[in-house]
């Protein structure tokens, strides 16, 4: 997440040696080698200079960095057989981390790279996807992947676990609105997105379907300054734009098929930074608005 919009240049979207340069029908384009990550990348996040990063780089139970002169690299290496999935930025520049495989979130301390067990639920399928609120409340999508179902959680700052809802379809990609006010969570197999109303004690209601689609499937999602969803289309190879109401505004066609998440990031907010679970690669592309996270600013009281 971005604390402030006074960035550094960052790196444009030009094909890297080594890239997969089939993109005739593509609006996309790579950021990365293809192959500079495993088929597990997951969650990229934008830190506030302007640094992409995301799981699983050369290997598993990575994080890797992009850093703005266009260098990839392993940013850390994460303990214990961790391996992550969604990464976001919270209020300090800390960055969270979704550990499904020991059902976690992970913070780790960006001034030295110390990483700490923010909270543990061993109740918890997999924590997949996170997101946060103006307020630091991390929300969680927890699907069980084997039977098609899932759950939502919520963890506030006392750092614990609260199940805010059981019984669910593959619950994965989840965002909160521009305005704060919804929390949307799509469902994987069910091809669903639902939205809640956030209340002000970041508990959520009032659940209505917000958007289905008839094909493929759905992983993360990401909202610009707008309103509007960002969703990845895993199979599909796009990223679906949903307004407000939950309209299809628009397929932005990548190169490659499975997109498993998203983040915004670049010098103006407007570059959108795609995960592709086949390549091993990073995409970008450019949106009509800057995201959220670009200019979220928490509230610390």
């Amino acid at each position: 997440m971005k604390k402030t919009n006074n960035f550094s240049p960052i790196l444009s979207c030009a094909t890297f040696p080594g890239a997969d340069t089939n993109q005739a029908a593509a609006e996309s384009y790579d950021l990365t080698a293809v192959g500079a990550f495993t088929d597990g990348v997951e969650g990229p996040a934008v830190d506030a200079h302007g640094n992409v990063y995301a799981v699983n780089f050369s290997k598993q139970g990575t994080i890797g960095i992009i850093n703005t002169d266009g260098d990839a690299k392993v940013f850390i290496g994460l303990p214990n057989g961790s391996i992550g999935n969604g990464i976001r930025f919270g209020e300090n520049g800390d960055m969270f981390i979704a550990d499904y495989t020991n059902h976690n979130v992970l913070r780790v301390d960006m001034n030295n790279r110390d990483i700490h067990v923010h909270a543990h639920d061993p109740e918890m399928n997999q924590p997949n996807d996170i997101t946060i609120s103006r307020k630091g409340v991390i929300y969680a999508s927890d699907p069980n992947w084997a039977n098609d179902t899932g759950q939502l959680w919520m963890l506030g700052k006392d750092r614990k676990f609260c199940c805010l809802e059981k019984n669910m379809g593959t619950s994965n990609g989840i965002e909160v609105s521009n305005d704060e006010q919804t929390l949307y969570v799509g469902e994987s197999a069910q091809r669903r997105i639902w939205a809640y109303d956030i209340l002000p004690d970041g508990y959520v209601g009032n659940k209505r379907l917000f958007h289905v689609f008839s094909d493929h499937s759905l992983d993360g999602m990401r909202t610009d300054i707008n309103g509007n969803l960002f969703v990845a289309r895993y199979g599909a190879g796009t990223v679906a734009i949903l307004s407000a109401q939950g309209k299809l505004v628009r397929d932005v066609k990548l190169t490659g098929r499975f997109p498993t998440n998203l983040a915004f990031g670049g010098e103006d907010g407007k570059t959108v930074y795609v995960t592709m679970q086949k390549r091993g690669a990073i995409e970008c592309f450019r949106a009509d608005f800057p995201g959220r996270e670009f200019q979220l600013k928490f509230d610390t009281k």
